[in-house]
């Protein structure tokens, strides 16, 4: 996970004309024990020399920015894991999760504190945002072992109450394929901006889930309990379409109303439209 993150990250910042990176100033808190991923730079060489163990030193971030990064953990997003479409790349959930890490991996190069929370019907994972050494480290280990979640819907509940324990204003990264319903979730975008957080939007969804391009006789299995439908894709494709675009452009008219970022991923698409949609979202609030 952490070479994918760094390879996609670096791959990225040598496109790049000019470094958005700013100033940051860090003060020392304490000493704790050396664990995997820490810096050794931050190993105390004279408390090593007195007691016989390495340790680092804590310091205390004043950062730019605080990044709460929220990944949807329902049914839908297991995508192609579930239904096994031979043609998807990768699974929503997977490109989900190596987005997140190149998130993570970019935002720390840029000297900014990051945390994660994913959740489905309950919150499964909540790591809050900091900036120290072997923070990192620590989220893309608990990213490398996340699996999707067994609750079949979002709970767009809990992110009105995510938005209440954010304490610290700064950026909202929600990463969901958003089929779910809107009214709820127009909601939660309207908390959170109240807030005071800006709000960065991807939706990521499959090819097969944009144009709907079965051609046989097919069973479509809905991933959070809506059944099965045995079908001709041809005789559903106008009504799925239609469908699928008042959807899409309600999601977008929205964000533009709260002015939230909304970007749209396929799962065919190189990482590198997210980060530029991220550093797009990041220079304005600079």
């Amino acid at each position: 996970m952490e070479l994918r993150a760094r390879t996609v990250v670096e791959g990225f910042l040598s496109g790049l004309h000019r470094s958005p990176y700013r100033g940051f100033s860090i003060e020392f808190a304490e000493y704790r024990q050396y664990t995997p991923g820490d810096d050794p730079r931050h190993i105390d060489w004279k408390v090593f020399g007195r007691t016989d163990r390495y340790y680092v030193k804590e310091y205390e971030d004043e950062t730019n920015l605080a990044c709460h990064i929220l990944l949807d953990l329902s049914g839908s997003m297991a995508g192609s894991r579930g239904s096994r479409l031979p043609e998807a790349p990768v699974s929503k959930f997977d490109y989900a999760r190596y987005l997140m890490a190149s998130l993570a991996y970019f935002i720390f190069q840029q000297r900014d504190a990051v945390g994660f929370v994913a959740f489905d019907d309950q919150v499964r994972l909540d790591i809050p945002s900091k900036f120290r050494p072997g923070h990192l480290y620590n989220l893309l280990v608990e990213l490398e072992g996340l699996q999707p979640g067994s609750g079949r819907t979002l709970n767009l509940e809990l992110l009105h109450q995510l938005s209440e324990t954010m304490k610290r204003k700064g950026m909202v990264i929600l990463i969901s394929d958003f089929f779910c319903d809107l009214e709820p979730l127009f909601s939660v975008f309207e908390h959170l901006r109240f807030r005071g957080h800006d709000v960065l939007v991807f939706q990521i969804v499959e090819e097969r889930e944009l144009n709907f391009d079965f051609t046989r006789l097919t069973r479509f299995e809905g991933l959070e309990g809506e059944g099965i439908l045995l079908g001709l894709p041809q005789s559903m494709r106008a009504h799925y379409l239609k469908n699928l675009n008042t959807h899409l452009e309600a999601l977008r008219s929205s964000c533009g109303v709260n002015r939230i970022d909304y970007t749209l991923l396929k799962t065919s698409q190189p990482l590198d439209f997210a980060l530029h949609a991220y550093l797009a979202a990041r220079s304005g609030k600079m």
